[in-house]
């Protein structure tokens, strides 16, 4: 993949180029601040951006946001030496968020859920052109949900989530290491994972790759049961046809 890294620490730049060749990928581009970016990306059209937080000129939170209006979206990875930007690192729609030193384990596990087609995979396609359907349909979601617990900031991979159940004002996020709780509503989760995940009651979200079947309990009353933990979650009447459909497509 193509590389663009901004950092205002020389230092910092020459570590991630470092990590970034060692993992097989190029370096197109470095720059100091996120004033520097949106020209190079319009310029060069890197696959994905290592971007820094705190910088002068522009920070690496409003550099995102100004990428997101732009016909070519590069993928964005966070490398900051400051976890309480997370959060909105991820409302900026960034595909992970990684804490200074950069381990290469890593930088090379969050590379590797980048999706964002490069050139010559659209060229492969017959098409060169970055708004084009297949980088619509293609356009990398989050692989990583952020989460405060008694640890610090977690991030917690998309593909390890049994379900997302929503409680009053907060979302329990259920994976494979427990349940932490998340700031972020279940509609914007069921939009965005629309393709992991199936709604199964007005405040439920399950894995589709995780469930194990739909149990009858009499009286019109059904559960789902997951492969891997023992816990089962509610299915309303609204939502049973379209979970019914799902699992036969299993």
């Amino acid at each position: 993949m193509k590389i663009l890294i901004c950092d205002d620490e020389p230092l910092a730049i020459a570590r991630l180029s470092r990590l970034v060749t060692q993992l097989g990928h190029e370096v197109v581009a470095t720059a100091e601040n996120g004033a520097a970016v949106q020209a190079l990306v319009e310029q060069l059209q890197p696959d994905v951006i290592l971007l820094d937080i705190q910088m002068p000129e522009l920070d690496g939170l409003t550099c995102a946001k100004n990428l997101a209006h732009l016909a070519f979206k590069p993928a964005i990875i966070f490398c900051t030496a400051f976890d309480q930007h997370a959060l909105a690192a991820f409302q900026a729609q960034a595909q992970a968020y990684l804490l200074k030193p950069i381990a290469k384990q890593d930088l090379e596990q969050a590379l590797a859920h980048i999706i964002q087609p490069t050139q010559a995979q659209r060229s492969q396609f017959g098409t060169t052109e970055p708004n084009t359907r297949l980088t619509t349909q293609t356009t990398p979601q989050r692989q990583f949900i952020t989460a405060r617990s008694h640890r610090g900031v977690e991030l917690i991979p998309i593909d390890g989530i049994y379900y997302f159940l929503a409680d009053q004002k907060y979302v329990s996020v259920r994976h494979a290491q427990g349940l932490v709780l998340i700031d972020e509503t279940l509609k914007e989760l069921e939009i965005e994972f629309a393709q992991k995940f199936i709604r199964i009651h007005r405040n439920a979200l399950v894995s589709i790759h995780d469930l194990d079947g739909l149990e009858n309990l009499g009286a019109g009353q059904y559960q789902v049961r997951f492969r891997h933990i023992d816990e089962k979650l509610a299915v309303s009447r609204r939502h049973l046809a379209d979970l019914r459909e799902k699992l036969q497509q299993l």
